[in-house]
């Protein structure tokens, strides 16, 4: 089973990299879902594996020769957002990924080439490929220039506490938080919520609104501040 020719001058040209060995590239580019149980051609997961580190080691490298004066809780958050499979799987579609792939046809037809981890998978592949084909200094040239519209994201934009706390706690190696409602007061018509977030490592924090989310956002954005991963200025 190989990718399409077109499929993969088309990515090629897009990633700014043409590949050696095509073999790598398809290796790169080949879901689990191949293998079906019989003997077949690696699949992608070694790749992804070598391209999680090469990713996280330019993506640490290059954020701190930009923000120079970043406190550590600063860069991580910076850090989480650009690593995360959400942003993974958006670079991969912008490169045109999807058409590559080499999936079993049942995969395919479940929506497979579309699928979030599947294109992040693949996308830190191909990363992992371009650095054993050609070092690490090649593959984070290609990163950082298909990675720079999210490095320049606005950091002023507004974000969402519990997205940002779940993706900090996941980055730190902890397990997802859990929220418990503590108080309920007021009326019935202006109820007043207390809620208590809590990490794995024994992070907590308290917020206060008007209903249970907001209460629940009110406490993420206490445990993100505590931690140094927003600022208590400016609410980011």
């Amino acid at each position: 089973m190989q990718t399409k020719p077109a499929a993969l001058k088309a990515l090629e040209q897009a990633l700014g990299y043409k590949f050696k060995s095509r073999p790598l590239a398809e290796q790169a580019l080949t879901h689990a879902s191949v293998r079906g149980g019989r003997s077949a051609p690696a699949d992608n997961e070694r790749l992804e594996f070598v391209g999680d580190r090469v990713l996280g080691l330019a993506i640490s490298a290059d954020l701190c020769g930009k923000h120079p004066d970043a406190r550590e809780g600063e860069l991580a958050r910076r850090f989480n957002r650009l690593v995360r499979g959400r942003t993974c799987a958006m670079v991969a579609r912008a490169v045109g990924v999807g058409p590559a792939l080499i999936m079993s046809e049942s995969e395919a037809a479940a929506g497979g080439r579309d699928k979030d981890t599947i294109l992040a998978d693949a996308m830190e592949a191909l990363l992992g490929a371009i650095f054993l084909e050609a070092g690490f200094e090649t593959a984070r040239d290609v990163l950082l220039r298909l990675w720079e519209p999210h490095i320049h994201d606005d950091p002023k934009a507004v974000r969402d506490a519990k997205s940002e706390l779940q993706e900090w706690a996941q980055g730190q190696g902890l397990d997802l938080p859990e929220y418990v409602e503590v108080e309920r007061s007021g009326p019935d018509h202006a109820p007043r919520f207390v809620s208590r977030v809590a990490t794995s490592s024994g992070l907590n924090a308290l917020g206060e609104g008007k209903s249970k989310r907001q209460a629940e956002q009110a406490a993420a954005t206490a445990l993100l501040r505590s931690q140094g991963v927003w600022s208590t200025k400016t609410g980011e």
